[in-house]
């Protein structure tokens, strides 16, 4: 049973940091569960807001909906009860529909709406897949405004008029326009959550939009970074986050556009990097090369050295 009602949710999710965990794979490429359920009671050690579970950096895309839900069980029973946990839906209709019933009996908070993938959609078309989604459950929804799913201000507030489980809209395009659009129009209505890759990046400017929190991927592997990160960014402290951006950020970028695909495979190479192995990616995702694994080794030493050295100063 949901720990959170779709009421309650936005408030328990706004006001800090949320994290998608990637899904372990052994050496075959099947689901590492013990591993996995390790790794989420890692991350529920430090304070997260809330934990998407098999979303985009935990391959959802390469998951069968029966091992997108044995990942989304795993989480919620290796999480604490103050700890939001919002389960994946996406592809087609009753696809959705098939994961969403299986989040109910699981115990998820709400769902992360993804794009239906590989076809292009008319704002009309959107319309329809989240009212026919939304429609079926009583949990949160939050759309996820991204790829072949760009959610324009009218649509979202056409559907938050008809949705009273429509909580959040979350971003993964960066049209500053675009937000200003559905901020404007929306106000309090909804949560605003950053979603582009490597949100740190993009964290300062979208706060003075409305954007109170956004899904670092790189707590997986630097969760200690990632919390202050966050916290510099929420006191708009921008000499620290700007230190952040230069020393690590911006560098961990750099390997990341080295190929496609590299926003998953960077952060469990950064899981290597930091003792903390979450397996391999599914083709057609591709591993770092053993040069790109040395460089981030290198940056991931740095800063967790880093932390080491500040804590031990306070």
């Amino acid at each position: 049973m949901a720990k959170f009602s779709a009421q309650e949710l936005p408030a328990a999710l706004g006001n800090g940091l949320l994290s998608f965990p990637v899904t372990h794979f052994t050496a075959d490429l099947s689901f590492d569960e013990k591993a996995f359920r390790a790794h989420v009671e890692y991350l529920d050690s430090f304070p997260v807001a809330g934990l998407f579970a098999a979303g985009g950096t935990g391959e959802f895309f390469s998951l069968q909906n029966s091992e997108v839900l044995q990942v989304l069980r795993a989480t919620v029973e290796s999480t604490a009860a103050e700890t939001p946990v919002l389960a994946p839906a996406g592809r087609n209709i009753k696809d959705a529909i098939e994961l969403i019933r299986g989040a109910e009996q699981a115990g998820a908070d709400g769902v992360l709406l993804l794009p239906p993938y590989l076809t292009e959609a008319s704002q009309e078309g959107l319309y329809e897949y989240v009212k026919a989604v939304a429609q079926s459950t009583d949990l949160g929804i939050i759309i996820y405004s991204r790829a072949n799913a760009v959610y324009r201000a009218e649509t979202v507030a056409r559907l938050a008029a008809e949705l009273p489980n429509l909580i959040g809209y979350k971003d993964g395009v960066g049209d500053i326009e675009l937000m200003t659009r559905v901020f404007t129009k929306l106000g309090d209505r909804l949560l605003y959550i950053g979603g582009l890759p490597t949100a740190e990046t993009f964290a300062l400017p979208y706060l003075e939009l409305g954007v109170s929190t956004y899904s670092s991927a790189m707590f997986n592997f630097v969760p200690q970074f990632a919390l202050d990160f966050y916290a510099a960014v929420r006191a708009r402290d921008h000499d620290t986050v700007y230190r952040g951006l230069r020393d690590f950020v911006l560098p961990y970028i750099a390997i990341r556009d080295n190929q496609p695909g590299y926003g998953v495979s960077i952060v469990k190479a950064g899981l290597e990097s930091a003792g903390r192995s979450g397996g391999p990616v599914r083709p057609p995702l591709t591993n770092l090369t053993v040069g790109e694994q040395a460089e981030l080794d290198a940056l991931v030493s740095t800063v967790s050295a880093g932390m080491s050295s500040a804590r031990v100063a306070s």
